[in-house]
């Protein structure tokens, strides 16, 4: 590859990640009032981080059956208002398990 490529992806993509900060705040000046718009945009940041990491949890593993019983694991605990690290713990321990039984 060229380094006159190399920089020409690097701008564009310095360029994009500029526009998608940009624009909400040229679009919308004033504070949204609207409050299905509010509760909207309150769950954004929740529905991307899983959007992001569901896919990454069942192919972080060698085998589907151990990243779904950790992912259960994981969800269970943080249903009961677990700490972050007790969770983590859990999952990975319970996908450990399962991966050394052969599951």
């Amino acid at each position: 590859m060229s380094t006159k490529y190399i920089l020409s992806c690097i701008a564009v993509m310095a360029l994009v990640t500029y526009l998608i900060r940009a624009i909400p705040m040229v679009v919308f000046r004033k504070k949204i009032q609207n409050r299905w718009i509010q509760s909207f945009l309150y769950y954004v940041p929740y529905v991307v981080l899983s959007a992001m990491t569901v896919p990454a949890v069942f192919s972080s593993t060698g085998s589907v059956y151990s990243a779904a019983a950790g992912f259960m694991v994981a969800v269970v605990l943080a249903f009961f208002k677990r700490g972050l690290l007790t969770v983590a713990v859990g999952a990975a321990f319970t996908a450990f398990i399962m991966q050394i039984a052969g599951l």
